[in-house]
Order: structure tokens, then sequence, then C-alpha cells
């Protein structure tokens, strides 16, 4: 244990997020989300979305130069339509200074993974519950 760090960051989760560059991403999603997708998994069971978000944020930087640095999946046939998973999610990103999600097409959110620094497997069962975080600087 670390002082002053979420017990949800694990040992590989916090390297994967320091080893981020700039302009990097990390795919959190939920647990029906094919995760093999990405260059690494990491596996959060037990951990719903919401609660892995909030300790992910509480260490990334957001990207500011990128138009949309937080980012979720459109639901299939209803892309306005807004899942309970992507509310709780929006929230965290506000009261984290982020900006909300934008939706992006089925596919395109996979492929998105695919390219991704990391792709974080949680244990939320709701619909829906994947987010991609582009990771941000830290000024001097």
């Amino acid at each position: 244990m670390l002082i002053g760090l979420d017990p949800v960051l694990t040992p590989d989760l916090l390297y994967a997020l320091a080893a981020m560059g700039h302009g990097d991403r990390i795919v959190l999603v939920d647990a029906n989300y094919p995760a093999t997708r990405g260059k690494r998994r990491i596996d959060l069971a037990g951990v719903d979305i919401t609660r892995a978000l909030r300790a992910i944020l509480s260490v990334l930087p957001c990207d500011t130069y990128v138009p949309d640095p937080a980012q979720v999946m459109q639901v299939v046939d209803a892309p306005g339509e807004i899942p309970a998973s992507v509310a709780d999610i929006n929230i965290a990103l506000r009261a984290a200074g982020w900006p909300a999600a934008v939706g992006v097409e089925r596919h395109a959110f996979y492929a998105a993974t695919e390219t991704a620094y990391a792709v974080v497997q949680t244990g939320e069962r709701r619909f829906y519950g994947n987010v991609a975080l582009t990771k941000g600087v830290i000024g001097p």
C-alpha cells in the first residue's frame, strides 16, 4: 500500500499509467468486452467502471490538445441514447475536471481500442460500460 493512492490502482495499472506518454490512450471496458484488443490487458475483476474510472482519474492528466479526450461507445441502433453506465462515466469525468465523453460508433471504438496503450477490463456488468481516455501532460 502507498499513502494517498487509491487501492484500486494495482501495480500493473500504475505502471501502465506512468509509462503512457502524452496522447496515449487507455481504455476501460466492461466484463463483456472482447478485451484481447490492445497491447496490454489489466484485469480489475470485481471493480465496476465508475470505481475504476475514479481511481484512474485521480492520477491521469487530461489531454487538452485533442478535441475528445474521453470517448464512449454509442448504443447500437440508438446513438443518441445515454445508458446508465455512460451517465455515471460522465459524472466521474466532470468531477475530475475532464469534459464529458463523446460517443463513437461501436466499430470505431473497437478500432481505437486496438491502438490503445492498455486495456483495463473491469467487472462492470452494465452494457456500454466502456470509456477511452487520452493522457495529457502535467506542466512545470
